[in-house]
């Protein structure tokens, strides 16, 4: 029997029209997959991209590059949004197959995920950097062999207490306040990724890093 993942990409193939619409920029929200993450802190990437994708009026459910996919024009760019469905640990597979389809340069290639050392309703944005830890992003560096792409860190709160196991709070759900605060952020998210697909980096860094986030 055929690997799923080669159909997905047999089924790319024979869908994408060479040359016109082609997506110029990846964006890419980490998480796990599975109805028992959904409302999860390591889930907020992909809570943010639906949330981005609700907005401009489409909906990442399509199959491809080991991943959920959808499509957009943002910022007068056509940008393919895409959602790993291979687990955290191994996100950068489903990133380096989209990006090398498309011919995408890490550089347009935005990563939303969440960050424990934002507290919940704050955000981040960087140019580029290391992966700080965060598993999802190890990967994608990996693939890519590139630490050369922006990100978004959308905060999900700091551990209760040291001994807590990190593992085990990136797993737990939001409550709903927080959910709450994490709803009036994407507004802000989905402003700072127009502004980094403008190419203006200090703009995006000016809406998304002060307090709350807010623009």
């Amino acid at each position: 029997m055929a690997n799923i993942f080669d159909l997905f990409k047999k089924i790319e193939k024979a869908n994408t029209v060479s040359g016109a619409g082609a997506p110029t920029y990846l964006v890419v929200g980490l998480g796990n997959p599975g109805r028992e993450y959904e409302i999860t802190r390591h889930n907020a990437g992909f809570l943010a991209l639906d949330s981005m994708a609700a907005r401009l009026g489409f909906g990442i459910d399509r199959a491809r590059f080991k991943a959920l996919v959808g499509e957009g024009t943002v910022a007068g760019a056509r940008v393919l949004f895409l959602k790993p469905q291979t687990f955290m640990n191994l996100s950068g597979e489903a990133v380096r197959e989209a990006a090398a389809f498309y011919h995408i340069e890490p550089d347009h290639i935005i990563v939303i995920y969440d960050d424990v050392n934002l507290d919940v309703g704050r955000l981040r944005v960087r140019g580029k950097g290391s992966d700080g830890g965060h598993n999802g992003i190890k990967s994608i560096i990996a693939q890519l062999g590139s630490s050369e792409f922006p990100r978004v860190r959308v905060g999900v709160g700091k551990k209760p207490h040291p001994d807590y196991d990190l593992a085990d709070w990136v797993l737990s759900g939001f409550s709903k306040d927080e959910q709450e605060k994490l709803s009036m952020l994407y507004p802000t998210v989905l402003k700072g990724v127009e502004l980094l697909i403008k190419g203006d980096l200090a703009a995006a860094m000016q809406a998304c890093n002060g307090a709350g986030g807010v623009c």
